[in-house]
């Protein structure tokens, strides 16, 4: 392995989620929601495919609601296989066995029903929730979910005219039971055949807005494999929040989203009268996919003109440096009225350092994705319940190392111990060709470093943003060499994460997707 691997620092802040028992206030609000999962036929690319609806729609309806509002929401399994929904970027407290990931929650099985029970505790923001089993997220069954600022909490920016999402991800014209065939016989996912904006192709969706007015996007990459790039025919994007964290106001002519990132930016109707498009495309491919929706005034007088606005393509630099871009609006408020800057997280001194990285192989003729030479197993017990009640021999802390042992990959159920009240360090190393993604579930961090070449624990520190890095849940992982006229670099990031709540936690890391990794932590 050479020196340009990019690697990711990351201080792992574990700022919020410990799962004893759902602690709810009784004067926070109560919304109640019944979902019925179900299959249906579905056309996004033109052609018949079997989805996954809930309440026969595709994408899924949009959860609205506001901070500290408890969420019961009763999910009706219609289909003729377990199903599970993660909720991507809502941080659970005292409750992790609601986050819907397989090991700490159990899949809600055929013809069964599953009430999960959130509180979005001292969150705002933009988000999404998918499921997170058997490739089923290649069918659908994902939606939006946004947290609005309760009246009293002031937000650094006046009130927006409208309120638009968009759900942008690559997308198969192969139903999610053949893709997974084609893993489980030893093969890497095809290329994608489109790319999809809230579940329709090229000018599928039309956003209309009012000349000279301003309008918020909440942004989500609900995709597989691959990044994308949004843009905004003639006009800007100011970035105002990512995954809960208010930003530095920067101005975009174009945002780069990776897989499981939402941001949230307003967009000016500052143009003359006409339609314009709204160009997503592909980021780090060969060939570059584009899809388009429309950005329709309400007095427009003609059809978008000219070609689709174009964006970046391959280019790491550009990517490295919008990341490093953004950061932490100090003196907003977040949910709460105190300012966000009024967290010196900078000040804390981490107790210990993990390093993970990682790789792909084919294991026992399946296509497996490991970290740190580990590709996650379920055990027969949900690792919660073992954990509760102390079965012996379903897992064990320890059984995947802290850092790369560039060996061969092997199947476990793999569980990292940590302890209470511990500040880690995690540093991400990617030696692929691929970009990955990762999502904490269930945290916030603060990804306080991005730099090149092998980390050092002297030299890539003095780099560390310890000020303004925002709170997020999901970051990308550039890798080894992208291309061979690029330079290659690796890309460091660096997360901060204390665990609060009483007793011991333990780290399990697992693959969700074939670009997309998960560290889950666990009570014990």
């Amino acid at each position: 392995m050479q020196s340009k691997t990019l690697t990711l620092f990351l201080l792992l802040f574990f700022s919020s989620s410990f799962f004893s028992s759902i602690h709810v206030e009784a004067d926070d609000p109560y919304r109640f929601l019944t979902w019925n999962v179900t299959y249906g036929f579905i056309y996004p690319l033109g052609v018949q495919q079997q989805g996954i609806l809930i309440n026969g729609q595709f994408p899924g309806p949009q959860i609205e609601c506001q901070t500290n509002d408890n969420l019961i929401i009763n999910v009706f399994n219609s289909l003729n296989e377990p199903f599970l929904i993660s909720w991507n970027g809502i941080q659970q407290r005292r409750n992790s066995w609601q986050d819907g990931v397989y090991g700490t929650t159990c899949p809600i099985p055929p013809g069964k029903n599953f009430t999960y029970m959130l509180q979005v505790k001292d969150q705002i923001g933009s988000y999404y929730y998918f499921p997170s089993l058997a490739m089923h997220k290649a069918a659908g069954g994902f939606g939006g979910f946004k947290i609005l600022s309760r009246p009293m909490i002031p937000v650094p920016f006046p009130p927006p005219a409208g309120d638009f999402t968009i759900l942008a991800g690559d997308w198969f014209k192969a139903n999610h039971t053949d893709l997974r065939a084609t893993l489980d016989r030893g093969h890497s996912l095809p290329f994608p055949d489109g790319i999809l904006i809230n579940g329709r192709g090229w000018n599928g969706n039309t956003f209309t807005v009012q000349q000279g007015k301003t309008y918020r996007f909440r942004i989500s990459n609900i995709g597989l494999t691959t990044c994308l790039n949004i843009r905004f025919q003639g006009h800007k994007m100011k970035l105002v929040e990512v995954e809960g964290s208010h930003t530095l106001q920067n101005i975009y002519s174009s945002l780069d989203v990776c897989l499981g990132q939402s941001y949230s930016v307003l967009v000016t109707a500052d143009q003359p009268p006409l339609d314009y498009y709204i160009a997503v495309s592909t980021r780090f491919t060969n060939p570059v996919l584009t899809t388009t929706a429309i950005l329709h005034y309400s007095n427009s007088a003609g059809r978008p003109s000219g070609s689709p606005p174009g964006g970046p393509t391959v280019e790491i630099d550009f990517s490295l440096n919008q990341a490093r871009s953004i950061r932490w609006n100090l003196t907003a408020s977040g949910p709460r009225p105190n300012p966000q800057g009024s967290y010196h997280y900078g000040m804390i001194n981490t107790t210990r350092t993990i390093r993970l990285a990682n790789s792909a192989a084919t294991i026992n003729g399946k296509q497996r994705y490991a970290v740190n030479s580990v590709s996650f197993i379920p055990a027969d017990t949900p690792l919660k319940l073992a954990d509760y009640y102390k079965i012996s021999g379903v897992f064990w802390a320890g059984s995947i190392p802290d850092r790369p042992t560039f060996g061969g990959a092997y199947l476990q159920t793999s569980v990292m111990g940590a302890n209470y009240r511990e500040y880690i360090e995690i540093v991400f190393e990617n030696y692929e060709n691929t970009v990955q993604s990762w999502h904490i579930d269930g945290y916030s961090f603060f990804v306080v470093g991005m730099d090149g070449g092998q980390w050092s624990s002297t030299k890539s520190r003095k780099s560390y943003n310890l000020r303004d890095t925002v709170a997020r849940c999901s970051f990308q992982v550039y890798p080894e060499i992208m291309d061979s006229n690029l330079h290659g670099i690796g890309q460091c990031w660096h997360v901060e994460h204390k665990i609060r709540e009483l007793g011991k936690t333990v780290l399990r890391t697992a693959i969700l997707s074939e670009s997309l990794h998960s560290i889950k932590f666990m009570e014990r």
